[in-house]
């Protein structure tokens, strides 16, 4: 019988166990796997005993039933009503905005030590800053030296 264009692989299908396989020992498992395939199948089986005769509505469809995991892709409901909303609940922030806050409060801790005079920078500036004063009133001392000179110039050419 012809196959097409397109051949398989020679390995052929993939065979793929059911439980009850598993447990009667007929599956091509390791036998680990079918030790511990059974504990798990028996407590899940008392579970759902007690489970069953609670909720019946709350079955699942398809492979839900056997996969018990939570899938970090599948869309959840991005919508909450007010009475399901919890207030005491505080929302994780993203390492972005945990940066940026960290970043600002740094910058408003070394805004605060500049202004006390603590940090390097605002040391060198408080110096150069002296330094400017000093310079100004060493100025505006000569400028009225030579002020008082040249008014005493001119009182003894009037004389």
């Amino acid at each position: 019988m012809g196959r097409g264009k397109f051949k398989g692989k020679p390995t052929g299908r993939r065979q793929f166990s059911t439980p009850e396989e598993m447990l009667a020992g007929t599956s091509s498992r390791p036998r680990t796997f079918k030790k511990e395939e059974a504990e798990v199948e028996e407590d899940r089986s008392e579970e759902e005993s007690e489970e069953s005769s609670e909720e019946e509505s709350d079955r699942k469809k398809g492979t839900q039933s056997v996969i018990e995991i939570e899938n970090p892709n599948m869309a959840r409901p991005k919508t909450l009503k007010a009475r399901d909303v919890d207030m005491e609940k505080t929302t994780e922030l993203s390492r972005r905005e945990r940066e940026e806050i960290e970043k600002q409060r740094a910058h408003e801790r070394y805004m605060k030590l500049q202004e006390q005079g603590k940090t390097e920078q605002a040391r060198k500036d408080l110096e150069r800053l002296a330094l400017i004063r000093q310079q100004r009133a060493d100025a505006a001392k000569k400028r009225e030296e030579e002020k008082a000179a040249k008014d005493q110039k001119k009182a003894e050419a009037r004389k």
